[in-house]
């Protein structure tokens, strides 16, 4: 299912760049997880790669994909320690910027995180951010990563930096 998933994303990338005009963005992220996930885990990076297209002078939308890996923690039960294991979701979703102004933007991406990790099945994935323009090809971004799961969720608040790489 996964390489299903894969295989259908990838295509859609490349015929949607084919066809019309828009923006390659790439980012890198470090994130702190917090709540189910702060107990379970200590570190965070993110990276994804985007294609947004212009629909109007102030929005920007298009479809993203991106990998989150949470480092496992070390946990102290008083008998003893249990390492946990790292933890790592696919995101695909699609992505809405609305430009603020010339340089500060809002956003969102809503899709499902496929788990890649054992025992890891995935779920809605949701991920609200902000971002500072630094230069024309670089931004700052600050933004809430979730995937909501059975019983809970795995939630990282994240800074890093997207690229333009058109």
């Amino acid at each position: 299912m996964k390489k299903i998933a894969l295989f259908t994303l990838a295509v859609f990338f490349g015929l949607t760049c084919v066809q019309a005009q828009g923006d390659f963005k790439a980012g890198i992220h470090a994130g702190l997880p917090i709540g189910d996930a702060g107990d379970l885990s200590t570190f965070a990076i993110a990276v994804e790669l985007g294609y947004l297209f212009d629909v109007s002078d102030e929005f920007q939308a298009g479809p993203t994909l991106g990998y989150s890996h949470s480092f496992g923690d070390e946990i102290d039960t008083g008998f003893g320690t249990i390492d946990v294991d790292d933890v790592q979701f696919l995101p695909i979703a699609a992505a809405g910027r609305f430009s603020v102004s010339d340089e500060f933007s809002l956003g969102a991406d809503l899709g499902y995180a496929l788990g890649i990790s054992d025992g890891n099945d995935g779920g809605f994935y949701y991920a609200p951010r902000a971002a500072y323009s630094i230069t024309e090809m670089m931004d700052i971004v600050l933004a809430y990563r979730g995937v909501a799961l059975d019983g809970g969720s795995w939630d990282i608040i994240s800074l890093g930096l997207e690229f333009d790489i058109n």
